[in-house]
């Protein structure tokens, strides 16, 4: 039977002492025969800051079919005001120049909460690739144990079968 240190060297071709962080953990995990998967969403989102939290709610706002149909309207509405309805008292005549420092603020402020959001979304897919790489790396450890205890098995049937052989080919040749 291989001890833990020939384990190491035999399935990871290297030192135990040269392993990642990663791997040490995933080879007590195994070690322990505790469970190493875990819900990402629920991992990544406990980690996330009010900031972070926000950021995400307004990209997922801001990036949606009823956010450009709300703005739209809105749009729609502000030019019909300022056109027809106050025709001689219009708060923002045409060409509509508050209207335009409204929509260049309202992008400048959306546009870099909508890069955050992009770069927590790399950042989880970064996170959730490393939880995968530990279950796998687990799995892989569990179906190589395995082999190992099926391989053992196979080999101590076979001792016996060659004792047994080895009596029986004895038994009849006391006989002749």
């Amino acid at each position: 039977m291989y001890n833990l240190s020939n384990f190491v060297h035999h399935h990871f071709d290297k030192p135990a002492d040269e392993l990642g962080a990663i791997e040490k953990r995933v080879l007590a995990k195994a070690h322990e025969r505790k469970i190493i998967s875990t819900d990402v969403n629920a991992a990544f989102s406990a980690e996330a800051s009010f900031g972070q939290r926000i950021a995400d709610g307004i990209a997922r706002v801001g990036g949606s079919w009823s956010f450009i149909l709300a703005f739209l309207a809105f749009l729609a509405v502000w030019t019909v005001i300022n056109t027809i309805v106050l025709a001689t008292g219009a708060f923002d005549p045409y060409p509509f120049v508050f209207l335009n420092l409204i929509l260049s603020m309202l992008a400048a402020i959306q546009a870099p909460i909508i890069m955050m959001s992009q770069n927590r979304q790399a950042e989880r897919d970064r996170f959730e690739a490393a939880k995968d790489y530990e279950v796998n790396l687990k799995a892989e450890l569990e179906v190589l144990s395995l082999h190992q205890k099926i391989d053992m098995s196979v080999l101590t049937e076979l001792t016996a079968l060659r004792e047994d052989v080895a009596r029986l080919t004895a038994a009849l040749s006391a006989k002749s």
